[in-house]
């Protein structure tokens, strides 16, 4: 065979070889997109993005800058432990002349929660926020009493999906004031009013930084009791812990639940626990930025419930 053709011969190998990796490496890179763009679900405008936390697992969450300030950064940390979800908060680059904005947590019905207000200062601000919930999306914006995202609403941030995770379906039950319940935050309407009524504790009157301490009864739990202590902190929103006692006489294996009521019927649910036969102690711990509240304590049959359904076994009343 002559030297001409031993040359093509080779050559021809040699450029099957190289096609033969390059369909390779490309089959290899298109799997590769395809696993990473499946782990995460979201809508694609974004504009819905609740997720339920894990328990004792640190979540770092994305916040996507709004239309505030384009060119924000923002990163929220969260972790769930026990009852209570902290998150932790690390905004950078924000300028202009507003240096408030409110911090608000959205669960899976629209409904929306306050968690407090945020202050930058010199274009930053690091804070923590505790809540009792642990389905939500975060949404910041300098609006104040937020119960709905339009086009037109002003949104600093807007916290994204992790990678990993998928959203939670929307729920579908009990929609507030007959508004119909989409895929989009901005279908939703202002929280539902509460049907019970319940006396206002007058937190102005409290005194910020300092614990007030108040009793209930339960008659209708076989005078199962509590101790309540309310705190007004200084950075805003109020502490409220409440610490039952004599469980053991309350009706076995039903949620035990905690709501703060606001002046216009608005609620919050602050926490629950599960009483069973032989529990005789247990706490719950939260916090609103109600400016002022009532209490109110229900016994409620489910673990996921949103809003009081349950008899009332008693409402707190402070003294005068």
């Amino acid at each position: 065979m002559s030297k001409r053709l031993l040359s093509t011969a080779a050559g021809l190998v040699l450029a099957l070889s190289l096609a033969g990796l390059a369909a390779a490496q490309d089959s290899k890179t298109t799997t590769t997109v395809t696993t990473q763009t499946t782990k995460t679900i979201q809508n694609p405008d974004g504009t819905y993005t609740v997720i339920q936390y894990p328990a004792d697992k640190e979540v770092a969450v994305t916040l996507a800058p709004g239309t505030v300030i384009p060119t924000a950064h923002g990163l929220a940390k969260v972790l769930r432990h026990g009852n209570m979800t902290t998150i932790n908060l690390d905004l950078s680059d924000i300028t202009g002349d507003v240096n408030n904005y409110n911090v608000y947590a959205v669960d899976p019905t629209g409904n929306f929660t306050l968690l407090g207000p945020v202050t930058i200062a010199n274009g930053v601000a690091t804070q923590t926020f505790t809540t009792p919930m642990d389905k939500f999306m975060l949404v910041l914006s300098p609006e104040a009493n937020l119960t709905t995202i339009a086009d037109t609403t002003p949104i600093l941030f807007r916290s994204t999906v992790p990678e990993g995770f998928a959203v939670i379906p929307v729920a579908t039950s009990r929609p507030r004031h007959g508004a119909a319940v989409g895929e989009r935050v901005a279908a939703t309407t202002a929280p539902t009013a509460s049907p019970y009524t319940v006396p206002m504790l007058d937190i102005p009157g409290f005194r910020r930084g300092t614990d007030t301490h108040l009793r209930v009864n339960f008659p209708e739990l076989n005078d199962a009791r509590a101790n309540v202590f309310i705190e007004p902190r200084k950075d805003g929103p109020t502490q409220i812990t409440m610490r039952f006692h004599s469980l053991t006489r309350a009706p076995a294996d039903k949620r035990i639940v905690v709501w703060a009521v606001g002046p216009d019927g608005s609620y919050a649910k602050l926490g629950q626990i599960v009483n069973t036969r032989h529990r005789n102690e247990a706490e719950i711990k939260g916090e609103t930025a109600l400016s002022d509240f009532g209490l109110l304590v229900t016994i409620e049959n489910a673990d996921d419930i949103i809003s009081p359904a349950g008899p009332v076994y008693a409402t707190v009343i402070r003294e005068r």
